[in-house]
């Protein structure tokens, strides 16, 4: 079985983000920072910053992320989202109203043509979501 997993990059701030996460989707969080495996990094000062998060929920979500360090090129993301979407319009609309603390809604979660609702925001984190719960049949 393959799986595809997103894979956040951030500077400076991936386990406060991924702590984040974890509030919103709930799950397991683990962290390994680059101090756990000598010579990762070329400045001391950077031994606390995350070299691997994974955020697994019971629900099946994983999001992975980690920290870029200085002698890495770095850019925030640009044109991906970040897609959820399922039945429960009350757990999407829970994802919905978490993910946008702190955030910019750039569609509001409501009733589309299509039915159901949907949605789009960025992050405080700068990253785009797309929330989709289908239409009842």
């Amino acid at each position: 079985m393959t799986i595809l997993n997103p894979y956040l990059s951030f500077k400076d701030d991936a386990r406060e983000a991924m702590e984040f996460y974890r509030s919103v989707f709930g799950g397991e969080l683990t962290l390994s920072t680059f101090g756990e495996f000598p010579g990762m990094v070329q400045d001391p000062a950077e031994n606390e910053l995350v070299m691997h998060a994974q955020l697994t929920t019971a629900d099946g979500l994983t999001l992975m992320g980690s920290d870029t360090p200085a002698h890495m090129a770095f850019e925030r993301p640009a044109n991906i989202s970040l897609s959820l979407s399922g039945d429960d319009e009350g757990v999407l609309q829970g994802y919905w109203d978490a993910l946008a603390e702190g955030g910019t809604g750039t569609m509001p979660f409501e009733t589309p043509p299509w039915g159901g609702k949907f949605g789009m925001l960025v992050d405080k984190y700068g990253f785009s979501w797309m929330i989709a719960a289908n239409a009842a049949s």
